[in-house]
């Protein structure tokens, strides 16, 4: 697993590397070789940094009516679509086309961060997040974990934290 320096990150990095440089926060990069027959992108990356699944976050994309908003939970558990839904004001929630996501987001089902989107979406980050100094999420590609604390990440995205995900 490789580290790279935010230096090393300037020169090649994804979208989220870049707004996170950008933003001047701290956070490590780590690299892994991908397993596209793992049946969990999630799962894989936990595996491969040897970091407790409640520490690796997945990046879901969902329509809170007809609002795209990005939720932010542990790879761990699922997604709770109506606390979802409730913590953005909202009265349904359903995971949106992956297509559509892929789309809106700018970056490919397994590798959507929540950082650096193509497009600024509502995001809520679980709040089982503030229970850990730095959490790990998609850096923008499959094989690629950016971690950081929830803090950060909640700044950046603009995130609400909220109880949306379960075991």
């Amino acid at each position: 697993m490789a580290k790279k320096s935010k230096k090393q990150q300037q020169s090649g990095g994804t979208p989220a590397t870049v707004a996170l440089t950008a933003a001047g926060v701290d956070f490590t990069v780590h690299a892994y070789d991908h397993d596209p027959s793992h049946p969990s992108y999630g799962e894989e990356a936990a595996e491969a940094m040897g970091v407790s699944p409640d520490r690796v976050f997945k990046t879901l994309v969902a329509d809170v009516d007809g609002t795209l908003t990005v939720a932010v939970v542990p790879v761990a558990g699922s997604l709770d679509l109506k606390a979802l839904a409730s913590a953005v004001g909202g009265k349904r929630a359903a995971m949106a086309d992956p297509t559509l996501a892929e789309r809106t987001t700018g970056y490919v089902r397994g590798g959507i961060s929540p950082l650096g989107q193509r497009k600024k979406l509502p995001t809520v980050l679980d709040d089982s997040a503030s229970a850990h100094a730095t959490i790990c999420v998609s850096a923008g590609r499959r094989g690629l974990e950016v971690e950081l604390s929830p803090t950060d990440l909640a700044a950046l995205t603009a995130a609400v934290l909220a109880p949306v995900g379960r075991p």
